[in-house]
């Protein structure tokens, strides 16, 4: 087979595809029309994120089997168009955790101690000794925002250091993080018990800005550090925050703009330290995702699972056009539950009732766990959804019942913790069309596509009425509603929308002035953007 690389990687991964009786081709220059020349019999492209991975180059590429990116981030690469060309897409997400966790670390021990500040000094001749006087972590508080898998490694090593952890991840179960060392707490209370804070967030609309001036204050002195994704925290705010003694200090390796902008406000902070992006770039995280990428790339050669695979169905191709119709409806009904529960989950239970009970249905419930984790996994798909809960100690349940009363198949996502439970149910009319049928109980009928407002209110006369007004006040149309209570003479009501449009925070804080209205959740399901 030929591989194609057009990025450098490290020759361990290079190494690997020779010995292996491929065909490997370099060419880290080629671009434009001379890309989609030298694809053309290519049977495998790799990538970083400098070459663009278009719909030309899978048009010009029909014998192209994989493309595997080293590295995460895959925004360079069109998914869509790769799948419709059968194209398997695959990265290294593993490579690099230890890189990034030690740099973590290491940036918290620079800011705590002013590591940079005094190098910087003394090579320019001066002994300030004196000007320095540095924190020991040994009993501090770490802060951990976000306990994947780099926030588990910085735990990890941070906790045997000496420091006290506590962390806020809604997506982690209570005996993973204990086996972590780490107590599981609310946003705001993670922020004011820490003296260190570590960000392990992807960037997603949800996480934008998670961090800005109310969240600095609550720190109350302290140290902020960010090798996860710059966005999530405020630039402008931390350089304020850490100017005017609001925080000690902080450690910046991302920023919102890459490579960062000469007037980032963080530049110009003596103690603001900061670093070009560096939590992936040592030898063996280099070595680690060339050597992941190519191991996937030979095992799409052998028609085997690609461990990777963002795109990969894994099911028998006979069953597969029974059960995909299921496969988006089990996400986005994963989707609406998670938004809707808003709450920590501990477990996840998939039920499947009628005709779909009988098929394999493994793929359709990865699904549903994709939809789930999205909110806060930048690279969940169908593949890895099933090690995201392990990894974060959710249980997941599976459960099938030929006996379906209302429906030929019914689909159920439930979002669970030790306390409460949300179950959103979803079906298919005329065989492809897709329908949320059921949230937390209420019978509803609403179209899992684009834009949805869920609102619970007390079941009073105008309140719908006054909705409406509301949203058609802001120019937003209302394609589609449905009202329920769960028993007639109820007081509580749920009624969900299907909106043309975009609905501002402003506007859902409008809706909830009102005394009537208990809850608003605006969720779009176009792109994977929940809010």
């Amino acid at each position: 087979m030929k591989v194609l690389i057009t990025d450098p990687i490290a020759d361990a991964g290079i190494q690997r595809l020779r010995e292996a009786g491929h065909e490997v081709v370099t060419d880290y220059d080629v671009e434009g029309d001379a890309l989609l020349d030298a694809v053309s019999d290519a049977n495998a492209l790799v990538v970083r994120s400098g070459t663009e991975v278009t719909e030309a180059v899978f048009e010009a590429a029909p014998g192209l089997v994989i493309v595997g990116r080293a590295g995460i981030g895959v925004d360079n690469i069109d998914i869509d168009a790769a799948t419709d060309h059968g194209v398997v897409v695959a990265n290294a997400p593993e490579g690099n955790v230890r890189a990034a966790a030690e740099h973590t670390v290491a940036m918290a021990f620079a800011t705590a101690r002013s590591i940079p500040q005094a190098h910087q000094r003394l090579k320019a001749g001066e002994w300030a000794k004196g000007d320095y006087l540095g924190t020991e972590l040994n009993g501090k508080t770490l802060g951990i925002v976000g306990l994947g898998r780099v926030g588990q490694e910085v735990a990890k090593r941070l906790d045997s250091l000496g420091m006290n952890l506590v962390a806020y991840d809604p997506y982690i179960g209570e005996e993973r993080a204990d086996r972590l060392g780490a107590e599981l707490v609310e946003f705001e209370e993670c922020l004011e018990r820490a003296d260190f804070l570590t960000v392990h967030t992807p960037l997603t609309p949800e996480t934008e800005g998670l961090i800005s001036t109310d969240e600095l204050e609550l720190m109350g002195g302290g140290y902020l550090v960010n090798c996860a994704r710059g966005g999530v925290v405020d630039e402008a705010a931390l350089a304020a925050a850490v100017e005017n003694g609001t925080l000690d200090g902080a450690a910046i390796d991302v920023f919102k703009s890459e490579p960062v902008d000469a007037d980032n406000p963080l530049l110009t902070v003596d103690d603001v330290i900061v670093t070009p992006h560096l939590g992936a770039a040592t030898e063996a995280a280099q070595e680690n995702v060339a050597t992941s990428i190519a191991d996937q790339v030979m095992a799409a050669f052998a028609d085997e699972p690609v461990v990777n695979a963002l795109n990969a169905p894994s099911v028998d191709q006979s069953a597969f056009p029974r059960i995909r119709p299921y496969i988006g409806l089990a996400e986005t009904a994963g989707k609406v539950a998670a938004q809707v529960f808003d709450q920590r989950i501990s477990e996840i239970e998939v039920s499947y009732q009628g005709e779909i009970a009988e098929e394999d249905v493994e793929l359709v419930t990865a699904s549903a766990l994709k939809g789930v984790f999205t909110p806060l996994e930048w690279q969940v798909n169908a593949v890895n959804a099933p090690s995201i809960a392990e990894e974060r100690g959710i249980d997941v349940v599976e459960t099938k019942s030929r006996q379906s009363a209302d429906f030929q198949s019914l689909v159920t996502v439930t979002v669970k913790n030790e306390e409460d439970s949300l179950g959103v149910c979803g079906t298919l009319f005329a065989g492809d069309d897709p329908r949320i049928v059921r949230i937390d109980g209420y019978r509803v009928d609403a179209i899992p596509h684009g834009q949805m407002l869920v609102a619970r209110n007390y079941d009073r006369p105008g309140v719908i009425g006054f909705i409406g007004t509301v949203l058609g006040d802001n120019g937003i149309n209302i394609a589609g509603m449905f009202n329920a209570r769960r028993a007639p003479g109820e007081n509580a009501a749920l009624t969900v929308y299907n909106l043309d449009d975009h609905v501002p925070q402003a506007v859902r804080d409008e809706l909830l002035a009102d005394e009537r209205i208990t809850e608003v959740k605006y969720i779009t399901l176009d792109n994977g953007d929940e809010e």
